[in-house]
């Protein structure tokens, strides 16, 4: 067993775990934050990629005890201190950017990462990061428009161009 500390949204956690366990697990069943989704365990879907220190990470593919000391974001920090959603959340919701939702804790963690890197991300540029996370439902469409919108960028004078 290992003691592990890091701060997860802003709150500092502590507890003794097995050194095999992935963060994905100690986030959904040590803290009881289950919106971070397991889809497929073999870093493929991305419904599981959270912020280490500020960095997109896949958490099903991270020991826990590796992200000792570190700052830790779910999709439950994401939203504003009063309680309403993040920008990139409201896009989604704003442009339809989900369906069944499953793979949308993903999707909005990965964006807020590309917004964080590149503000005025290209239409190209947002399919090239969001490769590494898959919906069934949406064709991402949506999704890159949504994060068009986040970036303050408008969709339809975008495809004009």
């Amino acid at each position: 067993m290992t003691n592990v500390t890091m701060t997860v949204n802003g709150k500092t956690v502590s507890a003794e775990i097995e050194g095999r366990t992935l963060l994905s697990a100690f986030l959904r069943e040590g803290l009881g934050l289950t919106g971070t989704h397991v889809g497929c365990d073999t870093s493929q879907c991305g419904a599981c990629v959270v912020h280490v220190d500020g960095k997109a990470v896949k958490s099903c593919t991270m020991f826990a005890a590796d992200a000792a000391g570190a700052s830790v974001k779910t999709i439950e920090g994401m939203t504003n201190p009063d309680g309403s959603l993040s920008v990139v959340q409201q896009a989604f919701q704003d442009h339809h950017g989900l369906q069944c939702g499953f793979c949308t804790p993903g999707m909005v963690m990965s964006s807020a990462a590309l917004l964080a890197e590149n503000p005025k991300p290209t239409e190209a540029e947002i399919r090239h990061y969001l490769e590494g996370n898959i919906c069934r439902c949406t064709g991402y469409h949506n999704i890159v428009k949504a994060v068009l919108a986040a970036s303050g960028q408008d969709a339809a004078a975008m495809a004009a161009e």
